[in-house]
């Protein structure tokens, strides 16, 4: 709990993040009153910023306002009838009181957050303000009352603002008819002082609200939120349910398809079997494993959307297929032997630096990067040799994949297969992770080179 103006002391006051829950309305004036301004007081506490943070609750032309209200009191008040001084019992207690209004004045300016201190010194002003006003109700010693009452109204609950607004009144009453002050000013003084006060309550009925609709429109983002991610998992789902059932299946059929080729194949004759009939069946083989492998990616793929979230996209990365940091440079060996053995290019895998672990993501990423560039290199460059460095410095990770480029009429067969997609969505990957990718021809060669943090 809080007391107005005051910071939170804790975060939105135990509301959940995803609730979508409508903000409770108060149905009344009367009991909301009865259930907020009345119990107000138990919001007030210690602030926890010190005397800097306590500083800035207030504006600071409301600060500047309050000392120069001070000031001016202090530098006229002498200059009335009666004067203050030590030559008679009104003088001495004009004094008194001005210095008592002067020293509560100073510590409530100081008070702040401070619940306690801040009552004692609003009710020492009272007091004292009160007498003052009506020892030298010529003089602008009636400010200290207006002070007191207006700022009880505002920051103080409906009971103990109104005991201390009438502690000014009758302080002032009491001291106006010790010294027969005019009928008027006994009159009108009382007036202004419960004027004031009412709009202290009326100025604390227009905050309170204003602080339960910014809780109410926080609570609303909140809902919002809740809703924007609850819309993006089910879009995830979906995707999922694409990749599946497209995916999936036609892999799991051309899978089916490979077995049967194969086991015809294989159900020929020993001595009828050529030699283009044996490479026939090693592609076979070599593309069933590849359609195995791309199923268990499928699968680990359409499990990590459907389970995975952003703050675990670490975890995610390293169980959906990828290498883990310390596999990194197991799994590209094993990437080029198996592009080497399935074509007659030659794939040289060069380290530079030493071998160490790396982040998973930034690994997931380096893996995928030589992936697609040696799928590009074999479907635009065949047996052209390729090269794959791979970089380990000390705060980053550097993959550059090189091929000769083609001559201008020797494109493989499946140069014009695919989407065209595969270079945008590496460069979305190492942005995602906070590197960068480059993809183009390069001194005569094609280079396509990753930097990633590592």
């Amino acid at each position: 709990m809080r007391w107005r103006g005051c910071p939170r002391a804790g975060g939105d006051d135990g509301v959940h993040p995803a609730s979508t829950r409508a903000p409770a309305r108060i149905p009344g004036l009367r009991r909301y009153r009865k259930d907020v301004l009345s119990l107000i007081t138990a919001r007030w506490e210690t602030t926890r910023g010190g005397p800097d943070a306590a500083a800035a609750n207030a504006p600071a032309a409301i600060r500047a306002v309050r000392v120069i209200v001070l000031v001016v009191m202090l530098a006229t008040v002498p200059l009335a009838t009666p004067h203050p001084g030590l030559t008679g019992p009104r003088s001495i207690a004009i004094t008194v009181a001005l210095v008592v209004c002067a020293v509560a004045w100073l510590v409530w300016l100081r008070a702040d957050c401070r619940y306690r201190v801040m009552v004692t010194a609003l009710s020492v002003m009272a007091v004292a303000g009160g007498t003052l006003a009506g020892l030298s109700p010529f003089s602008t010693a009636i400010a200290v009352g207006c002070v007191v009452t207006s700022s009880a109204g505002i920051r103080l609950s409906t009971e103990a603002s109104l005991t201390l607004t009438a502690a000014t009144v009758a302080a002032f009453l009491i001291a106006g008819f010790a010294v027969a002050a005019p009928a008027e000013t006994l009159a009108g003084y009382p007036a202004v002082l419960i004027g004031l006060w009412a709009f202290g309550l009326t100025r604390r009925a227009y905050l309170l609200r204003a602080e339960e609709a910014e809780e109410a429109l926080g609570q609303a983002r909140r809902a919002h939120a809740a809703e924007n991610q609850a819309a993006a998992l089910a879009e995830r789902a979906r995707i999922a349910r694409e990749i599946h059932d497209v995916l999936a299946h036609s892999l799991a059929a051309v899978s089916v398809n490979l077995q049967a080729a194969e086991g015809l194949l294989g159900e020929l004759p020993a001595d009828s079997r050529g030699s283009e009939v044996v490479k026939a069946m090693e592609c076979i083989e070599r593309a069933v494993a590849f359609t195995r492998d791309g199923m268990t990616e499928t699968r680990r793929a359409i499990l990590a959307l459907r389970e995975g979230s952003d703050a675990d996209g670490g975890q995610a990365a390293a169980s959906t297929g990828g290498p883990t940091p310390t596999r990194l440079v197991a799994e590209l060996r094993k990437l080029t032997e198996e592009h080497r053995a399935d074509g007659d290019a030659v794939i040289d895998l060069e380290l530079i630096g030493e071998p160490r672990p790396v982040e998973a993501e930034a690994a997931l990423t380096a893996y995928r990067t030589v992936q697609e560039a040696l799928t590009n290199a074999r479907k635009h460059a065949p047996r052209e040799p390729v090269t794959v460095g791979l970089t380990f410095a000390s705060a980053h990770l550097e993959v550059r994949v090189v091929n000769p480029l083609p001559a201008a009429d020797a494109a493989g067969p499946l140069a014009h297969a695919g989407a065209g997609y595969g270079l945008t969505g590496l460069r979305e990957r190492a942005a995602l992770a906070g590197g960068t990718l480059t993809a183009g021809p390069e001194d005569g060669q094609w280079s396509v080179h990753l930097r990633i943090p590592a």
